[in-house]
């Protein structure tokens, strides 16, 4: 995939980008002249990224902060300091936030803020990022929200009765969930953004790929599938240079579709285009981020249906 030449003065902030096909969206990016804000969840994997990336191009421009995820303090605190960095160096720009980090649990584990692993992670902390960078997102125009999301969102609907899954937990229903929320995010986004702004969403699905995302929270059963299926993958570089590319190429916007494979625009589940669900994802979102004061005590607790019906 051809990604435009003249990238002097993109700024394009990428989570999970020690590893797997972050770190190769964020080489891709590198090696193009970009300024890149890559973001890692460990001092030791964000120096080990920065010198192989150093290593190929010692000319790219790169920036790396610290940050837990799954801590909503910690995501609040990584916007602030790229906002500061961003506002001092270059005017406060950003084209690109490419949400990429994510994770995957064999037990029910809750974070610091209460909520299961797998949903603050992979939607939460994109859907409280995002919200938090929007004011430079909008700064730019034509820029664009990137959320890493699956194929396995397919077949799923939101567990709106118990989203955390407290009464009896699984972890692929979650993972699928959780995946499921990352479309439903990026196409409420859109219907609200468009309104205000030139800022696009995408949902991009990076289809099977051989990494070890699924490997680093698992065990048992669990873990051996994923290991066994993660085999017959793609390359972490080939889809981290897809992602790049939906980030920044200019032929993006001519399509209507907020979902992409492979570079190609391919349409969503049903489920997952439904803008009632959508809308009710956002609002019990912005209640677990603390974005509106209402109380979210049965939303968190499973302890019954939340308003909407089951």
């Amino acid at each position: 995939m051809d990604i435009p030449n003249d990238f002097h003065n993109i700024h394009v902030v990428i989570t999970g980008a020690t590893s797997g096909i972050g770190f190769f969206a964020a080489q891709s990016l590198a090696k193009q002249g970009a300024l890149v804000i890559g973001v890692g969840r460990s001092e030791e994997h964000i120096e080990q990224a920065k010198k192989r990336i150093l290593t190929r191009n010692p000319q790219a421009r790169l920036e790396f902060f610290l940050a837990d995820l799954s801590s909503q303090r910690q995501v609040r605190d990584l916007a602030k300091k790229i906002a500061h960095f961003l506002e001092t160096n270059w005017e406060s720009k950003l084209h690109a936030l490419i949400n990429n980090a994510g994770t995957v649990s064999n037990w029910f584990t809750a974070t610091e803020d209460g909520y299961e692993l797998q949903f603050a992670v992979n939607h939460l902390a994109p859907f409280l990022l995002t919200h938090e960078l929007l004011p430079m997102l909008r700064q730019t125009p034509e820029s664009r929200v990137i959320t890493v999301s699956s194929n396995s969102h397919r077949n799923m609907r939101i567990c709106w009765k118990d989203v955390m899954f407290r009464k009896g937990y699984n972890t692929l229903a979650a993972y699928k969930q959780s995946k499921l929320a990352n479309v439903l995010f990026t196409y409420e986004f859109n219907r609200r953004e468009t309104k205000i702004s030139s800022v696009k969403a995408y949902a991009a699905d990076p289809g099977l790929v051989n990494t070890e995302i699924g490997l680093k929270g698992t065990h048992g059963l669990v873990r051996w599938i994923w290991q066994k299926r993660s085999r017959h993958g793609a390359s972490p570089e080939r889809i981290g240079e897809e992602i790049a590319w939906l980030a920044v190429a200019p032929e993006v916007n001519t399509s209507v579709s907020a979902y992409w494979k492979h570079g190609q625009p391919l349409q969503p589940s049903r489920y997952a285009q439904r803008e009632v669900e959508a809308a009710r994802l956002w609002e019990l979102s912005e209640r677990l981020c603390g974005i509106n004061s209402t109380t979210v005590e049965s939303d968190i607790l499973g302890s019954g249906p939340l308003v909407g019906g089951a």
